[in-house]
């Protein structure tokens, strides 16, 4: 049996011979034998015992034969043969060899895709060298037999690289010996990445707020999405859908950063034109082909209070006066006239409040602080003056707040023609005033441009003459006499007995 100790003796050979004395003792000794046997065996001379001097293994050489040769003193020998068999112990562990291996697959493999070839083999024999090859559980993966000693490592289920990117799996395999030997080995699987997830958005819809009257270039709201990818194939771009907004081109509207999802206001928005602006963001990854999604935006402009109430009622008028009648005979609370006001804005910056600002008599009138009625707060009494002027301010709610003011005439009387007389007086004496106006300042400007003119001559004629003494002064030119034919000296006395002219001659630039 291989593995047996050094000293094993394994047979004795036993020989008999007839004679008596010297002549009956035997010795055995090897006669013939391979070179390995000798080195694995010897043989006790005197009994006859076969020993191993060295173990043997099944694994080199199954089988040893020995010829022993038995001799007497008297030279007379015989020989035999002794055959030693082997028998096997299960000593050898199984072995793996890997006759090839794929360390990366693509998670869209279909199922039986191959991922390695493993050759198991055992040096023992009988059932100590029948091979079982297996792997670890709960992984999709299984191992086939594909010929003797050969297995095949296949995919068993589809992979997902989003839920598991890697698999250890271990090689398992054993022998049918008692005890059995096992050995395993160890192989890393990578999944490698197909672009089969589109990008996800974090939310079904963003909505977002922006006060009107933004500076263009603002930030308004930044949308991201995710990819469960890896790679390339998890690199986002983000784009505007094309469509209008009330006739817009959503991009002259807003415009969006493709790396990293912020959406600025290209312009500034009105909220009394554009309440809000719904449009799409498209996110697209890298892959090939892409893959994208889209999302819904919506932008809701809040309103500012930047505008002033409108007055609609009194119509405010630049040439005629308005009055509004109100008879003397009037009770306390007779309704005068209704001031009706608007405000473009929204919410609490068009909540509009009235208050009276300036009055000819305070006593005499009220207006509402919410609807803008102006009512009479006492009796109307004959010592009230038939004109009476009102100033009323409309202002909002708005933080700062907005206001308008209108200007309300009323003639407390009972005819009309008593109504006409006084506010005709009223409207021409404010028209020779404007008119008194007008020519005073026309006869300003006239004399102003009489003076600058007259201004402009005197220096300008002062600058000539002052060029003119300068010509003169600076002239080198000799001066040469002239005499006039035809001159007569008749009627001359005095030293000088003719009179002379002079012509002078000069250049510009002496």
């Amino acid at each position: 049996m291989e593995n047996s100790p050094v000293g094993t003796v394994l047979t004795t050979v036993n020989a008999v011979d007839a004679d008596e004395g010297i002549n009956g003792d035997i010795s055995y000794s090897i006669a013939q034998a391979s070179k390995e046997a000798r080195e694995m065996f010897e043989i006790d001379s005197d009994k006859g015992d076969i020993t191993m001097i060295k173990m043997v293994d099944y694994e080199i050489e199954r089988s040893y034969s020995l010829n022993i040769k038995a001799k007497d003193k008297g030279s007379l020998s015989d020989t035999c043969k002794v055959t030693i068999d082997v028998v096997d112990v299960n000593d050898n562990p199984p072995t793996i060899q890997l006759m090839s291996f794929s360390n990366t697959i693509a998670e869209n493999s279909p199922v039986g895709t191959t991922v390695a070839v493993i050759n198991v083999e055992d040096a023992d024999s009988g059932q100590n060298g029948v091979v079982q090859c297996k792997i670890n559980e709960h992984i999709p993966f299984k191992v086939e037999s594909s010929l003797t000693d050969y297995y095949a490592l296949v995919t068993d289920e589809i992979l997902d690289r989003e839920n598991i990117a890697e698999y250890n799996i271990t090689i398992l395999v054993s022998d049918q010996g008692s005890p059995a030997l096992h050995s395993n080995k160890t192989l890393t699987v990578k999944i490698s990445d197909v672009n089969d997830n589109a990008p996800v958005f974090g939310s079904d819809q963003f909505r977002t707020f922006i006060t009107e009257n933004n500076s263009p270039g603002v930030a308004v709201l930044t949308v991201k999405a995710g990819d469960a990818d890896w790679g390339p194939n998890a690199r986002l771009s983000y784009f505007l859908e094309d469509s209008d907004v009330m006739g817009n081109p959503v991009s002259s509207l807003v415009t969006i950063n493709s790396d990293s999802g912020v959406i600025h206001a290209v312009r500034s928005f009105d909220y009394e034109q554009m309440k809000s602006l719904t449009f799409n963001v498209t996110a697209r990854d890298g892959g090939s082909p892409p893959l994208s999604s889209e999302v819904m935006v919506t932008i809701i402009v809040q309103d500012q209070n930047d505008n002033a109430p409108q007055v609609l009622y009194p119509v405010q008028t630049g040439g005629s006066v308005v009055a509004e009648i109100v008879p003397r005979s009037a009770d306390v609370g007779y309704l005068v006239t209704k001031v009706v006001a608007v405000d473009v804005d929204s919410g609490q910056n068009a909540w509009l409040s009235y208050k009276l600002q300036k009055a000819t008599d305070r006593a005499l009138f009220e207006v509402g602080p919410q609807n803008g009625e102006i009512r009479t707060v006492r009796q109307v009494t004959d010592k009230d003056a038939v004109k009476q002027k009102l100033t009323v301010v409309v202002e909002d709610n708005g933080q700062p707040s907005r206001s308008a003011v209108v200007n309300i005439n009323v003639a407390v009387a009972d005819s009309f023609p008593e109504v006409v007389s006084e506010f005709s007086d009223f409207t021409l004496s404010k028209e020779y005033n404007d008119n008194l106006t007008f020519y005073l300042v026309l006869a300003l400007a006239a004399v102003s441009f009489l003076f600058i003119t007259t201004v402009v001559v005197i220096i300008s004629v002062k600058i000539y003459r002052w060029r003119q003494s300068r010509i003169f002064y600076q002239s080198s030119l000799p001066v040469i006499p002239y005499y006039p034919p035809g001159y007569a000296d008749t009627g001359v006395t005095g030293t000088l007995p003719h009179m002379y002219n002079y012509d002078v001659c000069m250049t510009t630039n002496s």
